[in-house]
């Protein structure tokens, strides 16, 4: 599921930097009531591109962390639990 989300945020972020105008315009629409009227900076493009930039470069890093992550994770070896009730039970003479 983790891996599912990741893709999905990194399409996102690759849409935003190859295509950041229409990006911008489409949250224009969905955010103010005369869309029409507002007209965004030039800086707001180049803001969304490099936004989109950093989104698409973590999900890569995070698709790579779990791709490379095991599957089977050790138990703790340094927890005790053994040494503690060999070291308790009085029959243990060694």
């Amino acid at each position: 599921m983790k891996a599912l989300l990741l893709l999905v945020a990194g399409i996102g972020g690759l849409i935003e930097t190859l295509v950041p105008r229409a990006v911008v315009r489409a949250w224009t629409k969905a955010l103010y009531r005369n869309a029409g009227d507002a007209e965004p900076r030039e800086w707001v493009y180049a803001a969304a591109r490099a936004e989109g930039a950093v989104v698409v470069l973590a999900a890569l890093v995070g698709l790579y962390g779990v791709a490379t992550a095991e599957d089977d994770e050790p138990a703790d070896e340094g927890d005790g639990a053994d040494e503690t009730s060999v070291a308790a039970d009085p029959r243990n003479t060694a």
